[in-house]
């Protein structure tokens, strides 16, 4: 939301902030990845297998439904798009939208690339780990994905120095702008470093826990991921011909658009390894409101960008600037997620329990136990549903306690840390009783 939020209604303290809160969506990459691997790690090392149909079936009743909905609403009235020109619904509605998403001729809804990439990873993903696992070891994953960063930083070199590189020697900034959107930002092929990395950090853990402690313990792996991220920040920050033009800086250069995506994905999957580990240190500081962001922030993420140009329809640009423009971009865009929460998230959530079988539920409940992926409020404890969550790491198992912390903050609604998991659980576990 804040690289979006107009800067004339940016608090001062938070300008500098926004310069680098496109990252946000590179932490919550890795975090996807981390969260995701280590469920489905986790069930196929106790079955033998992935339910596809129910983690698929899941991945729609959480994702499609409020998507929908805002796609109508983009689509049949155009007033509320953030921009006078759309790509076609079709790209957005078979998610699509981020292959050849031009900017220049369409605008509106772009935030939607993430979301591909996010729905192209959960397709792909629980196929490779049934059909991979046991198949290839751990020397052969790390080889593996290995040279998928190193094909990636190829493809964004070789696409930076053939197009966006000759736009930019042309001075034609702008349209080299929208071709590094088009072909180095927003395809899923060049965007897999941060989950691939959540993914390896999911899987050394849950199948090395022992070389992770013994090679990559937090006193370690904590300073060597922040030195990782300062480095990738400062590869960011190096505008080479772009210097001087004060074009958004999410156009990159070509040294950080090759090499600070990795460098910054390794980093973040290396803090969140040392923040697991420290966990019970972490645990003392709890989040204000974190549960309130985690339950709406899928809807935030859908509507934010109308809900700011609506508001600048209705107050008038010029009386949304400072302190007052702030509060009302931040009021008016909470108040649109929680009507879309109410109105479409929790009733198919809803629904979805009753989709779901109880013993599909029972099994998510305990998965999601074993690995503590439990909500973030004392209420929805393990505990309170009457689980055991085995705290024995020399066997894989981890905490993701401040996982769900960073993720309420982060995620795009990530139902494995809010209330709803929860609850759904106690309702499953009540009628085995």
């Amino acid at each position: 939301m804040l690289v979006h939020l107009p800067v004339e209604a940016t608090p001062s303290l938070l300008v500098g902030v926004r310069t680098y809160a496109w990252l946000g969506v590179d932490i919550f990459f890795v975090l996807s990845g981390f969260l995701i691997g280590t469920q489905l790690f986790k069930e196929v090392s106790r079955t033998g297998g992935v339910g596809l149909k129910s983690f698929y079936l899941r991945r729609a009743f959480r994702i499609f439904p409020a998507f929908f909905v805002v796609l109508g609403l983009y689509a049949i009235f155009p007033v509320l798009r953030d921009a006078p020109t759309m790509q076609p619904v079709w790209s957005f509605a078979t998610f699509t939208v981020n292959f050849d998403f031009d900017p220049r001729v369409g605008r509106a809804f772009t935030q939607a690339w993430s979301l591909c990439v996010e729905e192209h990873f959960y397709l792909v993903l629980p196929l490779l780990v049934l059909l991979l696992h046991r198949r290839i070891s751990m020397g052969w994953t790390l080889l593996i994905a290995a040279a998928m960063v190193i094909a990636g930083m190829i493809l964004r070199y070789t696409i930076w120095e053939s197009q966006v590189g000759v736009l930019v020697d042309a001075d034609k900034l702008r349209d080299a702008f929208a071709v590094y959107l088009r072909d180095v930002y927003y395809p899923t092929y060049t965007r897999l470093d941060g989950l691939m990395f959540g993914a390896i950090l999911a899987a050394a853990r849950f199948y090395k826990p022992e070389l992770c402690k013994r090679y990559a313990p937090s006193r370690v792996s904590l300073p060597v991921g922040a030195a990782l991220v300062v480095a990738a920040l400062v590869l960011f920050s190096i505008r080479g011909p772009l210097a001087g033009t004060n074009l958004f800086l999410v156009f990159q250069a070509q040294l950080g658009a090759v090499a600070g995506f990795p460098l910054i994905s390794i980093g973040i999957a290396l803090i969140l390894g040392a923040m697991l580990d420290l966990e019970h240190v972490l645990k003392r500081l709890p989040v204000p409101g974190a549960v309130i962001v985690a339950t709406l922030s899928y809807s935030l993420y859908l509507t934010h960008k109308s809900v700011f140009h609506v508001g600048r329809l209705i107050f008038g640009e010029e009386n949304l600037q400072g302190g007052f423009g702030f509060v009302i971009y931040l009021a008016t865009s909470f108040a649109a997620a929680t009507v879309l929460w109410f109105c479409v998230e929790r009733t198919f959530l809803l629904l979805r329990d009753r989709v779901l079988s109880p013993s599909s539920i029972n099994l998510l409940c305990q998965g999601s136990a074993d690995h503590g992926l439990a909500p973030l409020h004392p209420r929805f404890g393990t505990e309170s549903m009457g689980i055991s969550v085995s705290r024995d790491r020399q066997r894989g198992r981890v905490d993701a306690k401040i996982v769900c912390q960073l993720a309420e903050l982060l995620a795009l609604g990530f139902d494995a840390c809010g209330g709803f998991r929860a609850r759904r659980c106690d309702r499953a576990l009540e009628k085995r009783r």
